[in-house]
């Protein structure tokens, strides 16, 4: 491609320049209580020539029970996919959603995890692409995997991962900075709508990952959100911090918007505990906290 890439964040108009050879578009549209919807929203209408990846399945890896409601997919299976789609390494990859990039920032981690740096969020999302004076489609692009057509190349990973007992060692010297993404009252353990346990994780911050959006449904400017990461980090090293949420979904929100800030989030740089809550409570023997 001999356009700039975009590496976090392009908006609608930038995109809808993009020549379609050289760009992969990724709907990654979701409801955490409904599984249909996102596909049904696909088919009902989308940005021309998107593909559709489901978070149950595309998105996530097999559950067992223990390791969280949306594990790590295998990674060569999610290459392997990607090329089936057309992927090649000089390719710019969006991914977009309807709820201010909690989901399409999976895929920009996702991507980022396979080695492709250039991934960006779709800010706004489908509304910012319709409220350009866009058209959608009601034209499904195959997302049947039969062979590998695109020329992509995986690379080692851009992203730095933290594990449950990684966390669990370095609790009593309180090593890492947890970052909590849900919100409010989930960390608080007042409610808990989707995993068996409430509270959280001790010593960890919480940071709702809606903090990162505006009224209309853009992310913030970047010294806005870099002045409320330091706000809440203080002079915290950036390769202490690991963020985590209910899945592995929504922390990935927050990781993206310390790239939009500028913060340094190299892979020695802020990580994400895949897990999170729904593994980190799946096992009673692990220390869990509703205390601020």
């Amino acid at each position: 491609m001999t356009t700039p890439y975009f590496n976090n964040l392009i908006g609608a108009k930038a995109l809808h320049l993009l020549p379609a050879n050289d760009v992969l578009i990724i709907d990654a549209r979701h409801s955490l209580t409904d599984f249909d919807f996102g596909k049904n929203a696909y088919l009902e209408a989308h940005i021309p020539n998107a593909h559709f990846l489901n978070m149950e399945t595309d998105l996530s890896g097999e559950k067992t029970g223990s390791n969280g409601r949306h594990p790590v997919p295998d990674l060569e299976v999610l290459a392997n996919t990607l090329r089936a789609l057309g992927l090649r390494d000089d390719m710019q990859v969006i991914a977009y959603d309807d709820a201010s990039g909690t989901m399409a920032a999976r895929v920009w981690w996702l991507l980022r995890e396979l080695g492709f740096e250039h991934v960006a969020v779709l800010d706004g999302g489908i509304g910012a692409w319709t409220q350009a004076g866009f058209a959608l489609s009601a034209e499904p692009s195959s997302t049947k995997v039969t062979t590998a057509v695109g020329t992509f190349t995986r690379k080692p990973s851009l992203n730095r991962t933290v594990t449950a007992d990684e966390i669990v060692a370095q609790l009593p010297i309180a090593a890492f900075t947890l970052v909590d993404a849900r919100a409010p009252e989930r960390y608080r353990g007042e409610i808990e709508p989707l995993d068996p346990v409430a509270g959280h994780i001790p010593t960890a911050l919480n940071q709702f990952m809606m903090n990162n959006i505006d009224e209309h449904g853009y992310f913030k400017p970047a010294d806005i959100l870099r002045a409320q990461w330091l706000e809440l980090l203080e002079d915290t090293p950036m390769d202490t911090v690991v963020h985590y949420c209910g899945s592995g979904v929504t922390a990935c929100h927050n990781l993206l918007s310390m790239h939009v800030a500028g913060l340094d989030v190299s892979t020695t740089g802020a990580g994400i505990y895949t897990g999170s809550w729904s593994e980190w409570c799946a096992d009673a023997c692990r220390p869990m906290t509703k205390k601020s």
